[in-house]
């Protein structure tokens, strides 16, 4: 009994230290966030997506999440979705990435994100590693991490949460924050 005792209090243990490190992987607010250019898709449109342009815009709600057509994912994807007129009412542009192709990508903007905002492929996972948002057990695959970026290109807002539920509202809120606090144009 002892022995179960203690294997359940070190996987205890164990599972808060990876999630602790998880937590701290993520860019912190306030730090650079790296410029990057890749295929991504719209309404089963590809094109190029560059974050430099996009900042030009307006803020970017940056997602990365682990897998397309998975059920969290799609999920988060239904998610930001329906609250894409709110973000882009804010200016903001939202925008997904995971390490799924470009012709998964086409579909699932299509019928996850319901044509209302871009999905970026990540091939080689070489963005979600520069925003420290790939997986610890998995490098290949991204964390659910969301981050809101600053048309200077500066992380006001990150959110990391395996589960979806959270990371719409919780960067709506941090849009609208910026936008309250943003000068008049």
């Amino acid at each position: 009994m002892k022995l179960k005792k203690r294997f359940v209090a070190m996987s205890v243990m164990l599972v808060l230290a990876l999630t602790t490190d998880a937590a701290l992987a993520a860019l912190a607010v306030g730090a650079p966030t790296p410029d990057f250019t890749t295929d991504a898709a719209r309404a089963g449109v590809a094109f190029k997506f560059s974050l430099k342009e996009a900042l030009m815009q307006g803020p970017v709600v940056l997602y990365f999440y682990p897998k397309a057509f998975t059920s969290g994912c799609t999920i988060e994807a239904h998610n930001f979705a329906e609250a894409t007129p709110k973000f882009n009412s804010l200016g903001a542009t939202v925008v997904g990435v995971s390490n799924d192709d470009i012709e998964t990508l086409k579909k699932f903007s299509v019928e996850a994100c319901r044509d209302k905002f871009a999905v970026a492929a990540d091939k080689g996972a070489l963005i979600m590693k520069q925003y420290d948002a790939a997986l610890w057990l998995k490098p290949d695959m991204a964390d659910r991490i969301s981050y809101v970026i600053s048309p200077e290109g500066k992380v006001l807002y990150v959110y990391s949460s395996l589960s979806p539920d959270q990371h719409v509202e919780n960067t709506l809120k941090a849009v609208q924050k910026w936008r309250s606090s943003a000068p008049a144009q």
